[in-house]
């Protein structure tokens, strides 16, 4: 089996290799069927790349610790659905997971793009097959996951805190997010080598861009909800260095699918667009390069080894190749379209186009300035989180204000006698917000505050745009208001799915102020029967328990919870100790109110020899409303992604003699 990965490994890694080079020179020199032929290598480089990894999960399935990488991140007291997430659970499994991902995502884009024309086709196989052929290597001659050894007894286990139900799926949503950004970035690339610049490859990629966007951003709050409920601190992000690769392409790609609308609109952008993509796809390797070289101190990162200085080489040149490409073609990607008034829907999409890139920009600089002060000054110095979370409202806040102004203003240019008319309503909605929210006390937080006031006018903004068109159709059509409300969602998906998804960032951005703005926390150490009170809920530990899982011990205090009369039922925090990794992990007990939104979350601290224990409670109101705007944030993606026959046939004639495939 060993033989077989390593095998796998090889192929892929020559297919990748014929798919460069005979695909450029098919693609330069117009040789068709050398251009297919290069184009089957990268999309049969899937098979070898699915053969590896499908070796190495049965390898963990079966517990075979003949395998170097399995004996290291596995036991045989491991339960089985741990035992298969920590495939990726380390550094060879995690990047051969990459290359299983992105000769997929290769495959597909191929595939759907030989029904598109205009010559992006042929080059697209030889700009995947450098993306696949580096990782195959890396793989292959690196950090290889099938290195092999005499099987030991006993495997060394897996990291106590991996496992927990969201790493299954957190880490899988994170690569098909920064996997299936290599798409964007290979149609932009394929575009500038072909010298096609209009907007065909924006439209032929949009899809994948906003797949890989919801992936992503699934991927991270799934993390924030593994760190909540396993790490025992009481938050759910960090602005941990790892944390941040994850966010900052995030961002990256949430401003290039904003300014791509004002491309395919106007034909402005062009220059900026390209950018965007390098950028984007830029950060996503660098998220991999922070992981996996253990150049930042991270609870994510893996250990430093040979593969950091290969990402890091491999960065570099993909930034200088795609700038090279991208100047060299600069006198193509000019547009005529000038923006016409600073007070437009397209100023606005720039505004928040260059907040967003400069809150990028600003966590790059924290994630990266250990290592500057360090090269500088010799001592590497660790930015705190106050940096960011100034950064986070500075630019953060206006940003959630654009989401209510943008949808509002007219395109070109607005006046300011119907912009008055058109703010009336979601003006006086956050004016009766904020009085309110004051009269109530929040008024303790100012940034708490804003976010709140900001997010009563944005969703009031969305709210009046639902009903107006809404009643539009209804007038129109003389339906019945549901009706009406479903028939102009369906004929404007993209539109409104992306409304859902600004309402779905308002309730985080509501979660995310309530939770940290006016949180409550106590500590006390207390003796069986003693109680302590928490804003309202009264808390008494009754006893301590032990019990045996299948691959740990567990500590627990018993601590019964009443609000007033009413009896809450039991919480148990605690420790596990874990014989096989010799590791301890706390263990944290949440109750849920989802009515309110609220939760009580109760940590065990320290669990002492004379029978006392300390605790530490938090109560935050509105954490959940991050939860569900993770719900709310897919179905507005999956509106806004699902096919639109009428738009379809517009882009077909728009785009005539070439055929268009919108994925």
């Amino acid at each position: 089996m060993i033989e077989l990965g390593s095998a796998a490994l090889l192929v892929c890694l020559g297919l990748a290799l014929y798919g460069l080079v005979a695909g450029g020179i098919a693609a330069a020199q117009g040789k068709r069927r050398l251009s297919v032929s290069a184009q089957n290598a990268v999309v049969f480089s899937f098979v070898p790349a699915a053969v590896a990894f499908a070796v190495l999960l049965a390898a963990f399935v079966r517990r075979d610790f003949s395998f170097v990488y399995v004996a290291q991140h596995s036991s045989t007291t491991l339960p089985q659905p741990y035992a298969i997430s920590a495939l990726w659970g380390g550094q060879e499994g995690s990047l051969l997971l990459w290359l299983f991902l992105l000769t997929g995502y290769a495959a597909g884009a191929i595939l759907l793009a030989r029904r598109v024309s205009g010559g992006l086709a042929p080059w697209l196989a030889p700009v995947f097959a450098l993306v696949i052929a580096f990782f195959a290597l890396l793989l292959t001659a690196v950090a290889t996951p099938f290195a092999a050894q005499p099987a030991p007894v006993e495997g060394a286990g897996l990291n106590p805190s991996l496992q927990n139900p969201y790493m299954m799926t957190h880490p899988i949503f994170l690569y098909l997010g920064f996997v299936g950004l290599t798409v964007p970035w290979a149609f932009a690339m394929a575009a500038l080598l072909s010298r096609r610049t209009d907007e065909l490859w924006i439209v032929a990629t949009r899809r994948w861009t906003l797949l890989a966007w919801t992936f992503l951003g699934v991927g991270q709050l799934l993390g924030a909800k593994w760190a909540y409920e396993e790490i025992g601190w009481g938050g759910y992000y960090a602005w941990d260095p790892v944390e941040n690769a994850a966010l900052m392409p995030w961002l990256a790609a949430t401003a290039f699918l904003h300014s791509v609308l004002i491309q395919e609109k106007k034909g402005m952008l062009r220059v900026w667009n390209i950018l965007l993509v390098i950028l984007t796809f830029s950060l996503s390797l660098f998220g991999t390069f922070l992981t996996r070289s253990g150049v930042l101190n991270s609870i994510h990162s893996f250990a430093q080894g040979k593969v950091g200085p290969a990402l890091l080489g491999f960065i570099m040149l993909v930034v200088a190749l795609s700038l090279i490409l991208f100047f060299s073609r600069l006198p193509l990607l000019r547009s005529q379209t000038k923006l016409e008034s600073v007070v437009s829907r397209e100023a606005t999409f720039l505004y928040n186009n260059l907040l967003l890139v400069a809150l990028t920009l600003t966590i790059l600089w924290g994630v990266i300035w250990p290592l500057v002060s360090e090269a500088v000054q010799g001592e590497s110095r660790v930015v705190g989180a106050a940096y960011y979370n100034f950064f986070l409202r500075a630019f953060g806040l206006p940003l959630l204000l654009l989401m209510g102004i943008g949808p509002l203003i007219a395109w070109r240019k607005a006046s300011l006698r119907s912009l008055g008319r058109t703010f009336l309503v979601p003006f006086a909605a956050a004016l009766a917000a904020g009085t309110v929210l004051v009269a109530l006390g929040a008024g303790s937080s100012p940034p708490g505050l804003i976010a709140y006031t900001f997010s009563a006018f944005v969703l009031a903004a969305i709210v009046l745009e639902f009903a107006r068109g809404t009643s539009a159709r209804r007038a129109l059509r003389g339906t019945s208001w549901p009706a009406a409300l479903f028939e102009l969602v369906a004929a404007n998906r993209r539109r409104y799915g992306g409304y859902l998804v600004h309402v779905a960032i308002v309730m985080l951005a509501i979660g995310v102020a309530g939770s940290s703005s006016y949180q409550t926390v106590r500590d006390a150490k207390l003796q069986r029967g003693e109680s302590f009170v928490v804003r309202g809920y009264t808390l008494t530990y009754q006893d301590t328990v032990l019990r045996e899982a299948p691959n740990a011990l567990e500590q627990r205090a018993v601590v019964a919870v009443r609000d007033g009369d009413r009896d809450l039922g039991i919480l148990e925090p605690g420790k596990n100790a874990y014989s096989v990794e010799a590791f301890f992990s706390t263990e944290v007990d949440i109750r849920s109110n989802w009515l309110t939104g609220e939760d009580l979350f109760l940590v065990a601290e320290q669990f002492n020899k004379d029978g006392s224990v300390y605790l530490r409670a938090f109560v935050k109101p509105l954490v959940n409303l991050i939860w569900l705007a993770g719900i709310l944030f897919v179905f507005g993606s999956l509106v806004a992604m699902w096919p639109n026959a009428r738009e379809q046939r517009r882009l077909v004639a728009r785009y005539a003699p070439a055929t268009v495939t919108e994925s």
